[in-house]
């Protein structure tokens, strides 16, 4: 039996290699699709159905084992944000139809998510509401520091507010010419622009004044929502265009969060729902309909590779996935080539794996290693070394035995500082509505990292609050789903304006337990691993 297979997955045209065993779900998300699983994987729901090819057989993504290469197609059904809007009844009050149906000529719409790492950007056909192309780059910003305080801290003066919003302003037209380009349409027909991002993001997006978002009380210079001709703001297409950014909802916490709240029915939940969109600045909004409460972690970029020393985003070559094989561990690399490096979702289950093994304790401090032979399998043993007096775990070696990939004791502590940071901002919001894990019904895993992440990691290393794997769902880029709604139908501006307002946000850092909570999530300790 081969270690990797090739799955393809059509009609999206993606290509991943995983290991022997993995299910068609797991390929999927590694794949970045997201499916409908209601049941949390179990195959009680059947939600998740796809063909395999050359017979179109139905299977259950989630139950079907992988012992070959496989062509799969997903219905449109299987996935997950048509069901979902279907589920709530949100069809009724947001319809994903077309914006313009009155429209004489085509027309053309770009919905935008401005990360603080990664811009990503949708085209799409006004008249009918069809994605015609998608793009994504590195946020150019980031050469001025890589989380939202450095940005601010180089923002001093209205000179520097007007260059980073050029460059800004410069990545966008260079994605709106591949979005062009690739669909074969003419850039002067992009006739709306739908714009979310963090607070950071949206004032430097804006030229608004950031300042005051580096100083308590964290406030934005606003909250509002603006509608701007593009050719005030320079951007390269249609000049009276429109371009529209949502509302924000506190300093830290914006327009982005806005946009996936409305993408996942937030105002619709009738169970305690938990969203999360775990990047560099970490957003959370915890509650039901009746009530939400909203919050904002400072996790940096670990989880996106930065500050990791092999760590990478995820390129070709990047370990992708790391589970245990008998009494050795087994990885999966984008691209299926020799590892050169290690992106977020390979990062929490490297760290998950090591817990397991007895490689770290709950602390994160590396096994002794006069006591590990006795302790740990041969295999792993062979993986303990040094790197710069410091000890470190060989993930993946190159021939000869040489390390190809490893973690240090210093990257543990920045998986531990960002886990602490997500994790403590979760705990804070529950203590403000005294909830236990266990009340806590669903848990939404939002932004393009949170998707790629295997569950039962986060679990094991405490990243999320202690409740059953089915009550965990991806919802991929939320954020970029909510803009393209509001992009479609009007009608959706003024529900993500609404529902910015009813979201209540808190700031945890002034909360009296922060230190205290912050210091306590910093520790691995799940219901399994605790003493």
């Amino acid at each position: 039996m081969r270690d990797k297979y090739q799955i393809n997955f059509m009609p999206d045209g993606k290509q991943i290699w995983i290991h022997s065993g993995a299910t068609v779900l797991e390929a999927a998300h590694q794949a970045g699709i997201i499916l409908n699983t209601t049941c949390g994987g179990k195959g009680t729901c059947g939600k998740c159905k796809v063909l395999l090819a050359p017979d179109q057989r139905e299977v259950l993504a989630c139950q079907h084992k992988i012992n070959s290469d496989l062509t799969v197609t997903i219905p449109p059904e299987s996935r997950f944000f048509r069901q979902k809007i279907l589920e709530h009844g949100f069809i009724s009050e947001v319809e994903i139809y077309p914006a313009k149906e009155n429209a004489e000529n085509t027309t053309f719409g770009v919905a935008v998510d401005i990360g603080t790492t990664t811009v990503v950007a949708k085209l799409f056909d006004l008249i009918n509401g069809r994605e015609r192309a998608t793009a994504a780059d590195f946020n150019p910003q980031a050469r001025f520091g890589d989380d939202v305080i450095s940005r601010i801290s180089y923002v001093e003066s209205q000179e520097k507010r007007t260059e980073l919003q050029k460059i800004i302003i410069d990545c966008l037209n260079k994605l709106t010419k591949q979005l062009a380009d690739v669909a074969g349409v003419d850039k002067n027909s992009i006739d709306e622009m739908v714009v979310v991002g963090n607070t950071t993001m949206n004032h430097l997006f804006l030229s608004l004044p950031v300042e005051q978002l580096g100083q308590a009380p964290y406030l934005a210079h606003s909250l509002d929502g603006y509608d701007i001709p593009a050719e005030k703001l320079g951007i390269d297409i249609n000049p009276a265009a429109n371009i529209h950014t949502v509302e924000n909802i506190a300093g830290f916490v914006g327009s982005d969060i806005t946009a996936a709240a409305l993408a996942t029915a937030m105002n619709h939940a009738e169970q305690m729902t938990l969203l999360i969109d775990i990047g560099t600045n970490g957003e959370i909004v915890l509650g039901t309909k009746n009530k939400l409460y909203s919050a904002s972690c400072a996790a940096g970029p670990a989880f996106e590779g930065a500050r990791i020393i092999q760590g990478s985003r995820a390129v070709v070559g990047a370990i992708e996935a790391v589970v245990i094989n008998e009494n050795n561990i087994d990885i999966d690399v984008i691209g299926n080539q020799p590892p050169a490096s290690i992106c977020g979702s390979g990062l929490i289950d490297a760290v998950a794996v090591m817990l397991e093994l007895g490689v770290i304790d709950k602390t994160g401090r590396f096994i002794d290693k006069t006591a590990a032979k006795d302790k740990l399998p041969p295999k792993i043993f062979e993986r303990l070394i040094q790197i710069d007096s410091q000890p470190a775990f060989v993930l993946a070696f190159k021939k000869g035995k040489t390390p190809a990939v490893s973690l240090t004791q210093k990257d543990i502590r920045e998986v531990q500082l960002a886990k602490a940071a997500i994790r403590s901002g979760i705990k804070l919001l529950q203590m403000k509505l005294d909830l236990q894990d266990d009340d806590i019904q669903q848990i939404l895993l939002a932004g393009a990292f949170g998707n790629y992440i295997r569950k039962e990691s986060a679990l094991k290393i405490g990243l999320l609050p202690d409740v059953g794997t089915e009550r965990i769902h991806f919802v991929g880029n939320a954020a970029c789903a909510g803009a393209q709604m509001i992009l479609l139908n009007k009608k959706a501006r003024d529900l993500a304006k609404r529902l910015a307002e009813k979201i209540q946000y808190v700031e945890i850092a002034r909360l009296t337990d922060f230190s205290t909570v912050y210091a306590d999530s910093m520790l691995f300790v799940t219901r399994d691993s605790s003493p």
